[in-house]
């Protein structure tokens, strides 16, 4: 089997020319609004879980909430304000609540792209990206690292970006990974979460690995460092792979015109 190739063009300049094929959650962690407004021109369909919808609108000067208006707002709904509430509604937002005690805001959001991939009788999955999840409560962290863990057999791409990483599983086989190193790192990792071990054979890294058993009870490559545009990576079980943004003023928004 070849390797699965993988490319990120939501961080590019250019990225409303992809984004067709992207679809943006945004959850309630912090984020800056470079970012925020990137990721934004870089998906066609947008989506808050819940109390995001609280941090989006404070965030937002008032003449920029008019502008970036998401397509739903979906969770539980216990913690979205009433008056940001209000203010959506009055824009004609859908805000759905789902009571579902055993999904959680995120996973009710990612049920929401299922149906408009039905809707659309699209042959291809949307890529999803996920703004924040990494910070915070560490509980909410491990959930997102346990949900895309399981999320990586129903799912083809899905990326949970902060300002800080760019994160996504690999599973078990081979990988090709090009990166925008004038965007990315330098350092990166490969991370044995949700397997007891895995074995690891890398090219394109400062420090390669061979065979090697990684484990949380032996080795964990963290703090590795880019060394080429193209990445390889052998892995016999899942695990997270991330890498770092660089956070310079190339975060800039895309122009909307």
């Amino acid at each position: 089997m070849s390797p699965k190739s993988w490319t990120l063009p939501f961080i590019s300049d250019d990225c409303r020319q992809h984004r067709q094929q992207w679809v943006l959650i945004v959850l309630n962690q912090p984020f800056s609004l470079n970012l925020f407004k990137h990721l934004w021109e870089a998906t066609y369909w947008h989506c808050f879980a819940d109390g995001a919808s609280n941090r989006v609108f404070d965030t937002l000067s008032a003449e920029d909430r008019e502008a970036y208006l998401p397509d739903l707002i979906k969770g539980d709904l216990d913690s979205i304000r009433p008056e940001v509430r209000k203010w959506y509604e009055g824009r004609k937002v859908d805000v759905i609540g789902d009571p579902d005690l055993y999904a959680t805001d995120l996973m009710k959001c990612v049920s929401s792209i299922k149906a408009l991939e039905e809707a659309s009788k699209a042959s291809d999955q949307l890529g999803i990206i996920i703004l924040g999840g990494l910070s915070g409560r560490f509980d909410h962290t491990v959930h997102i690292l346990s949900y895309l863990h399981k999320l990586r057999a129903q799912r083809e791409r899905v990326f949970v970006v902060t300002d800080d990483n760019i994160c996504w599983v690999l599973d078990s086989g081979e990988h090709d990974i090009t990166v925008d190193r004038s965007l990315l790192g330098p350092t990166c990792g490969l991370l044995p979460l949700g397997v007891g071990s895995t074995t690891l054979s890398t090219r394109g890294l400062e420090w390669n690995l061979t065979e090697q058993e990684s484990s949380f009870d032996g080795l964990v490559s963290t703090s590795n460092w880019l060394a080429e545009d193209r990445i390889w990576v052998k892995t016999s079980q899942p695990i997270w792979w991330c890498v770092e943004r660089k956070n310079t003023e190339k975060d800039l928004t895309p122009s909307r015109a």
